[in-house]
């Protein structure tokens, strides 16, 4: 067990503070929130010559079917701005706001043509209340439901939608890499008139870059192709990067009692365990618990602040999930299958 700091106590020998403060002092105390500047200026620059020996591969392979072949990698590094994006907005990468605001317009907007105000305002109130129905957008009704109180209300195709959603969520995902595009220019008229003009002004720029890249490139016909497989391929790889970390994990009742903030992010997350290539292919973030514990830490520290969180929740009794890559997704797909029984 790896040890915690001593826990303070008050007059009468019980414990002072609450857990998160023990777990938080431990982490503090190996330096693990500190930033690494360094360790992401070199991420985003292999990052960035990576996408440009890709492009420039593009360009010289010429208007054939071979073509297609990058839009593989492409698509995988695509992924690997997302993260950097992703990373940005939780300001792991720079303390300062404006900073970390032009790290993700450049990752987001620009290169991926996904907005990242609407990213960020997403994705902050699902970390604030992870799994909870009321709160997090993650489990809001959408193309899909997790709860079976969702499904009830269900109709028309969406009720045969929910019926099969196990065995549709994969090939949905092919299209979210469209639909990112898609829900960042409508969340455009929700900003503020100046922040609205230069997100829309670097998701139109990604567009057309893009669109002139493939058209100078390929003919019409291929460059739609190619379009479309990268955008499929992107949608589903980060759908499987992100799917393990809650589906599937339990959910606050809204009307019970409301959970701590220890509870409330462990007891809603999963981690994914594996090698060092499983590390890599979910971007680190398959140490969901940490991440959500301490979501400004940097990302190549969350594994080491894995043992430290284990072993304190082991110590004060509360369960700490973790499953292969596999397992993950078979738990996340039993969840969706559950959710729709009652309509089969």
């Amino acid at each position: 067990m790896v040890p915690l700091l001593p826990r303070p106590t008050g007059a009468c020998g019980a414990p002072a503070g609450s857990d998160f403060t023990l777990l938080l002092r431990a982490v503090r105390g190996q330096g693990l929130l500190e930033r690494r500047t360094g360790r992401y200026a070199l991420e985003t620059v292999l990052n960035m010559t990576a996408l440009s020996l890709v492009i420039t591969s593009l360009v010289l392979l010429g208007d054939t079917w071979w073509s297609l072949l990058l839009a593989l990698p492409l698509a995988v590094l695509w992924t690997r701005t997302a993260f950097i994006a992703h990373d940005a907005g939780h300001a792991q990468i720079s303390a300062d706001r404006r900073t970390s605001r032009i790290i993700g317009l450049v990752h987001a907007n620009l290169l991926l043509g996904m907005n990242e105000a609407w990213w960020n305002d997403k994705h902050t109130r699902h970390h604030a209340n992870p799994h909870h129905i009321d709160k997090d957008p993650d489990v809001g009704v959408g193309a899909l439901v997790w709860t079976q109180r969702q499904a009830a209300q269900r109709e028309g195709f969406a009720r045969w939608l929910t019926r099969h959603q196990a065995r549709l969520f994969f090939p949905m995902l092919l299209l979210e890499g469209i639909a990112l595009k898609i829900y960042g220019f409508q969340f455009l008229s929700r900003r503020p008139v100046r922040e609205r003009a230069v997100s829309a002004f670097l998701l139109t720029a990604h567009i057309a870059l893009y669109a002139m890249l493939l058209l100078s490139t390929l003919s019409p016909g291929r460059a739609i192709v190619f379009a479309l497989v990268l955008h499929a391929v992107f949608g589903v790889y980060l759908g499987m990067a992100f799917a393990p970390n809650h589906k599937g994990m339990e959910m606050p009742d809204p009307h019970g009692d409301r959970w701590g903030h220890l509870q409330r992010q462990v007891l809603t997350s999963r981690n994914v365990r594996g090698s060092v290539m499983t590390d890599w292919f979910l971007g680190g973030l398959n140490y969901q618990i940490e991440h959500h514990l301490f979501p400004s830490m940097p990302r190549p520290h969350l594994r080491l602040a894995q043992p430290l969180v284990k072993a304190h929740c082991r110590e004060i009794g509360m369960p700490y999930t973790e499953a292969g890559l596999i397992e993950s997704y078979r738990q996340a797909l039993a969840h969706m299958h559950k959710v729709g029984e009652p309509l089969r």
